[in-house]
């Protein structure tokens, strides 16, 4: 398992790793379903920091995986049968989501953390053993994954009362490991495959997003509630959905990382902003979904707050991918300007009476701002 070449020509996802992330949708359904749930309760605040922690273990699982396979990617036997280890682990956590988001059950969405994590430990492991060059990293790699799960498995037995400043030590320690590990040596890494990956599971979310808002819709058309307004949400959720989709893409993330974002600090915030571009994209299509029950009165939160549901997420999404993603780009200000005031209206749009809407028709006017002068 020796490194793979950073420069390597034509180089795209494998077929186990769009298995891997088709896999993964399925906790990000369960997670934007449980956050769905949440928010119709009118469970706001616990709503969303389960949401917040049930997908970080989802994205950090995710994100290991693909820079790790992106510096080491043998393709043979032993390296398939770990990474079907990691995604048994996926479903496992998938099936402890409910749990989590019910009554704060962590036991189930551990188990399956653990195993995804302790299965990427024994790759660098092997990796430690294959390429000596790289050695003390991938050892770095493998300790410090290995005592952030002998971690987690310890909180399940701490009491409740200290249960939430554990998890973010918890947290704080996954997000050092790699930095701390890097600092020895760089591992070697592709910027097209990256930036692919990244891609694509940004697509997976969006598609998330979407589909969750047209169930929550057909379920409310079938009970011919609130037509007129449902048709609003309808139109501005895909309105929303492709604008996200377009701003994200005006621009290809493999130019920054080939070659600004080489170095790590810049390379880390890109990397590791990504989990408000992800996980805001996911709460999106559950926020249209709970949008939808109050509209069909089947909501116990108020219309201020079942407007922010929808357009806190969008918000969000933009200044990150503003921030993290498209940024680096712009060199003047009349370029920056339009994406913090678009967001600033998009939150606004919340009070409106049709908040999906007039937050679509603003996200699509900023792609209009984006695009006309590049053309």
């Amino acid at each position: 398992m020796a490194g793979r070449n950073p420069g390597e020509p034509h180089r795209s996802a494998t077929p186990l790793e769009l298995f891997f992330d088709l896999c993964f949708v399925i906790a990000v359904a369960q997670a934007s379903e449980g956050l769905h749930e949440a928010l119709t309760e009118g469970h706001c605040a616990t709503g969303c920091l389960r949401f917040a922690l049930v997908f970080f273990t989802i994205w950090w699982a995710w994100m290991n995986f693909t820079w790790f396979a992106s510096a080491y990617d043998p393709d043979d036997v032993p390296y398939r049968l770990t990474v079907l280890a990691q995604i048994t682990g996926s479903l496992v956590l998938a099936a402890g989501v409910h749990r989590a988001f019910e009554d704060g059950d962590l036991r189930v969405i551990t188990l399956g953390y653990v195993v995804s994590r302790s299965a990427l430990a024994a790759l660098w492991l092997r990796a430690a053993l294959s390429d000596r060059t790289r050695r003390r990293t991938a050892l770095r790699f493998a300790v410090g994954v290995t005592v952030c799960q002998l971690g987690w498995v310890g909180l399940l037995f701490v009491p409740a009362s200290v249960r939430l400043p554990g998890i973010v030590v918890m947290i704080m320690a996954e997000v050092s490991v790699p930095v701390w590990a890097q600092s020895a040596g760089m591992t070697p890494w592709h910027p097209r495959h990256i930036a692919e990956r990244y891609e694509l599971f940004t697509l997976i979310v969006l598609g998330e997003s979407v589909a969750a808002a047209t169930v929550a819709v057909r379920g409310a058309f079938d009970r011919h509630e609130g037509t007129g307004s449902l048709y609003a949400l309808a139109g501005g959720g895909l309105l929303m959905a492709y604008a996200m989709g377009w701003l994200y893409f005006a621009r290809p993330a493999h130019t920054l990382l080939a070659a600004t974002h080489r170095a790590h600090r810049k390379r880390f915030p890109w990397a590791y902003g990504h989990y408000l571009i992800f996980a805001s994209a996911t709460a999106e299509g559950a926020g249209l979904a709970a949008y939808a029950d109050h509209l069909t009165r089947h909501s116990g939160a108020s219309p201020t707050a079942a407007g922010v549901a929808v357009t806190l997420p969008a918000a969000v999404f933009l200044i990150t991918v503003w921030a993290v993603h498209l940024r680096p780009h712009q060199r003047s200000a009349a370029e920056m300007i339009p994406f913090p005031v678009a967001a600033a209206g998009v939150l606004w749009s919340a009070w409106s009476p049709v908040p999906a809407l007039l937050a679509g028709v603003i996200l699509s006017a900023l792609v209009v701002v984006v695009t006309v002068p590049r053309r």
